[in-house]
């Protein structure tokens, strides 16, 4: 499913094979912006995004052909909702572009097409406490914070382990 959003001053579209560059290079930007690793790159964004087993879906936000943002997308089931919903975890506009509705149009495209494919009737994402400003703009929305939820992540040697272990 593809859908895009076209402005006046910029267009949103499902990220296809020759966007992967581009939606690489945002996502990399974004994580260096947010002081994080990076440890994706054209070929896993491919698999994962554009793959016979695809876990997730990008959107690209361009203006005049410049890559001014994007998002990383992926269908998620919630039994407390009954409902199956959307994650983002990943949302980056450039700093230059901040301010022109770009976020929210990315968020509004990812809603659509996860309502088409899987039906989905919530968004979540996870906002790093020290990152005020998107926050707010999530305020702005409309998100509610989970007072009771915590961002749990188990990877690597952990993982490894647990996939492991025979018990």
């Amino acid at each position: 499913m593809s859908l895009s959003e076209h402005t006046t001053t910029f267009n949103i579209r499902s990220a296809t094979a020759t966007d992967i560059q581009n939606l690489n290079w945002a996502l990399e930007v974004l994580a260096c912006e947010l002081g994080d690793k990076y440890r994706a790159n054209t070929t896993i964004l491919s698999d994962a995004c554009l793959g016979p087993n695809a876990t997730c879906f990008g959107l690209i936000a361009q203006k005049a052909s410049r890559t001014i943002g994007a998002a990383l997308v992926s269908p998620v089931f919630s039994t407390t909702n009954g409902s199956s919903g959307i994650y983002v975890s990943d949302l980056w506009v450039s700093a230059s572009a901040r301010g022109s509705g770009i976020g929210r149009a990315l968020l509004r495209t990812s809603a659509k097409i996860g309502a088409s494919k899987w039906k989905s009737e919530f968004v979540k994402l996870t906002v790093y406490a020290d990152n005020t400003d998107a926050a707010q703009f999530y305020d702005r929305l409309g998100f509610s914070r989970a007072k009771r939820d915590r961002t749990c992540l188990l990877s690597g040697v952990e993982l490894a382990s647990l996939i492991g272990d025979a018990n």
